[in-house]
């Protein structure tokens, strides 16, 4: 599932949201899994972005991924990788607010992350 928005809530405890549309179908599904993974996109996952969108199709073709010991499915090659379970879900009009409690966090610095911005994919810049 593609998030469009996802923002660091807290330090302490660890906590980002992530904003799920009410009619999802995939969203029910992941609510009832242990772990969590989140992958931020790096800069050249844009098709692989524009997949994981899809209401229909393989939304993992061509990508690697990689499971957790906890069962978080994670994105090979992202920016950053966070394993998370779910601390609440705040009902916000058309969609639901989910906090996510970071379990485990890693990054890779050599990878800039994928910015969805106007409409668009952009590249962040020194």
């Amino acid at each position: 599932m593609a998030a469009s928005s996802f923002v660091a809530v807290s330090l302490e405890p660890p906590l980002v949201a992530v904003c799920v549309q009410k009619t999802s179908t995939t969203w029910p599904r992941l609510r009832e899994r242990p772990r969590l993974g989140v992958s931020v996109l790096g800069e050249s996952h844009d098709l692989a972005a524009k997949r994981l969108a899809a209401k229909t199709g393989d939304r993992f073709e061509g990508l690697t991924i990689g499971t957790t010991d906890g069962g978080a499915v994670l994105i090979e090659g992202a920016s950053a990788w966070l394993e998370c379970t779910i601390d609440r879900e705040v009902p916000a009009g058309d969609h639901d607010i989910v906090l996510l409690r970071i379990e485990t966090f890693e990054y890779e610095p050599t990878v800039a992350p994928l910015v969805f911005h106007s409409s668009g994919f952009r590249r962040l810049s020194a």
